[in-house]
């Protein structure tokens, strides 16, 4: 007799399709799904997964536990950096459902004969097929079986409880019913925890109005690094433009000596696979990512789908760009913003598979000079087909390549872009600045499911947005927004001179007064009213507690002060609270309520916490009373120590 065989509501797949789930290499990875059927028959289940990227892999199979009303599970250990394919097999389990039956009789359910004909023919059949220990074990409970002349002799002789996983194991299988392939993105672990530094190279010189090369730049790496950052980011290196060059605060007439925009990708010196020229040479960037691995760093390239129109591609290639009626190259727009000059390239050319395979080229060649990391400029604004094919392509080869989306958009659009493959996403974070936001833009990230795709990276600031609260909040600000980047996701960022509170922008709106894209700035980093040594010591603190590298792990709780930010992060026994003043004006106070079963301890109960920023030793319990003066202290990051 036939049966049908559901197997509904797979975990972890989303909107119905899992190639988008994310995880970690060291991750163990639950699947579940709902399996039932329209008989009484007992079912049996396993999950079956192996490597996506060897086509030739052999499939490694676990046994799925029935957990309660028709949820199956099973959990795997992700051991390597790969696409991990994983299906579901259930079938009717007949050596199960004649055991279920003479359980019932035991039991007095049914009162019917019982023979042990139909057990003893099903344990032959296994014994005909296994091999090993695995053939010993059953050919025990046959004999038992078989010997067996009451009801309970029959029930004693197949007491082992490995004998129904062994009958399954070799009997062949009947009305087996197989879910779709579920194809995880399993990364490395930056691609969760990574701790980003946004550096102009040009402008790492001390010579006013002259160009760093790519060797002194990176003399600052050892700074970098000293302060606890991972991974440094650069603004395309290539060589830039010279017709319509933007001059100072984006003026359209440059002067002779005005470096442009390094957006404006390409010249008479190359285009995306060459280093500009005042920069240095490839092999001057080659000792920058050495550099860079000495101290522990690695090197993220902007990879900017555009030209400038003085780009090799222009002329080799007119037809790859966009025209207007007079059959002129059209100039980028974002309105309001104008770009006159860039040219953005049309993907609905007639040589698309031409321009696709030469972007594919641009990727390759600097993986080639060991660019791991690559921060993608407006991915929203070109095909998403040409990202899901793009990122897979380079990921099949490179599966350790990371791509961040520098994706400001609608929430739709950002999210299908991690869905297609993007491995980070620059977030909404830099305009949230009140706790009810904060608080439920962080439980859409942690609960919705977007975390099972979605990984955030929460960019304090970047060479484009200067937000109001850092134009206006002073040093305090830029204290606060650093505590809350840092602790809220395991990954975030900050832009050259966050760490100097530069704060100038230009009237009405977010951009930076004599920004950095269109000149070349001198700093002194060691100036007076630096925040360097509190970065120093947030980066300290995310490497010395694992809680801050996960992200789903936050729990966020009650203050009668909406001023108050307050949230705990737990990692077994590695548990945090922190408490943030987000007004950087104005002292605030107010009481704490942290449940106890969060710090684990009875209810009633009192534990020491440290201040972390600090080493400020506190008695807390479930209420406690905590004060802010934004002057002084913007915020507690408290290691719980719970009584023994």
């Amino acid at each position: 007799m036939n049966c049908s065989i559901h197997i509904e509501a797979i975990y972890p797949a989303i909107d119905c399709d899992a190639s988008s789930i994310k995880r970690i290499v060291g991750d163990k990875l639950t699947v579940a799904a709902d399996i039932f059927s329209d008989s009484h028959h007992v079912l049996g289940a396993q999950v079956r997964s192996r490597c996506g990227r060897v086509p030739t892999s052999e499939w490694q199979v676990l046994p799925m536990v029935h957990k309660d009303n028709d949820r199956w599970q099973a959990t795997l250990t992700l051991t390597q950096n790969t696409t991990v394919l994983v299906c579901i097999d259930s079938w009717r389990d007949a050596f199960g459902t004649w055991l279920e039956g003479l359980r019932k009789r035991m039991e007095g359910y049914l009162l019917a004969p019982f023979g042990v004909d139909e057990g003893a023919e099903l344990l032959c059949r296994a014994v005909d097929i296994a091999t090993g220990a695995d053939l010993q074990r059953l050919a025990t409970a046959l004999v038992g079986l078989r010997t067996a002349n009451t009801l309970l002799a029959a029930w004693e002789a197949v007491q082992d409880p490995a004998l129904a996983g062994l009958v399954n194991r070799w009997l062949p299988r009947s009305d087996i019913v197989t879910s779709a392939t579920l194809q995880i993105s399993v990364d490395r672990p930056c691609a969760l925890y990574s701790t980003w530094y946004e550096m102009f190279p040009r402008s790492q010189g001390r010579e006013l109005g002259k160009p760093a090369t790519l060797r002194q730049a990176a003399e600052r790496l050892p700074a970098l690094r000293a302060m606890g950052f991972d991974v440094v980011y650069l603004p395309p290196i290539h060589p830039i433009g010279l017709t319509h060059r933007k001059g100072p605060n984006n003026s359209l007439i440059a002067g002779p000596n005005d470096p442009g925009c390094p957006w404006a990708i390409g010249n008479a010196a190359g285009g995306h696979m060459a280093v500009d020229p005042g920069l240095g040479t490839l092999s001057d960037f080659d000792a920058f990512v050495a550099t860079a691995a000495e101290e522990g760093m690695e090197v993220a390239l902007d990879f900017a789908v555009q030209c400038s129109p003085d780009h090799p591609w222009v002329t080799e290639h007119p037809d790859w760009f966009k025209h207007c009626p007079d059959g002129s190259i059209k100039y980028a727009e974002n309105p309001p913003k104008k770009y006159q000059d860039v040219y953005s390239l049309d993907f609905d050319t007639h040589d698309q598979e031409c321009l696709w395979r030469a972007l594919l080229e641009v990727l390759t060649f600097w993986i080639s000079h060991k660019v791991k990391i690559f921060r993608v400029d407006n991915p929203h604004t070109k095909p998403f087909a040409f990202w899901k094919w793009v990122i897979a392509e380079v990921q099949r080869e490179w599966p350790e390549v990371i791509f961040l989306s520098e994706s400001f958009t609608s929430p739709n659009v950002a999210r299908l872009l991690a869905k297609l493959g993007f491995t980070q996403s620059y977030t909404y974070f830099t305009w949230l600045n009140h706790a009810k936001e904060l608080q439920d833009y962080m439980q859409e990230l942690c609960y919705s499911g977007m975390q099972e795709y979605f990984r955030p990276n929460f960019f304090t600031n970047t060479h484009d947005i200067l937000p109001e609260v850092l134009q206006t909040g002073g040093r305090p600000a830029f204290k606060m927004r650093l505590v809350l980047a840092a602790t809220l996701s395991p990954s975030y960022g900050i832009y050259s001179g966050f760490e100097l509170c530069e704060s100038a922008a230009v009237p009405g709106c977010e951009e930076y007064l004599n920004s950095e894209k269109y000149e070349i700035r001198v700093r002194n980093w060691n100036q007076p009213g630096n925040i360097s040594d509190l970065v120093t010591k947030v980066n300290r603190i995310r490497t010395e507690n694992l809680a801050l590298q996960r992200l789903d792990n936050i729990h966020f709780f009650v203050s009668e002060n909406a001023c108050l930010l307050i949230y705990g992060k737990r990692h077994n026994d590695n548990i945090l609270l922190i408490v943030v003043n987000l007004d950087p004006h104005n002292t605030h106070h107010g009481t704490v309520n942290i449940p106890a079963d969060f710090v684990g301890i009875l209810p009633g109960s009192r534990y020491e916490v440290v201040d972390l920023l600090n080493d400020a030793v506190y008695d807390w319990g479930e209420c406690n009373y905590v004060h802010l003066d934004p002057q002084v202290q913007v915020a507690h990051i408290l290691k719980v120590h719970p009584p023994s």
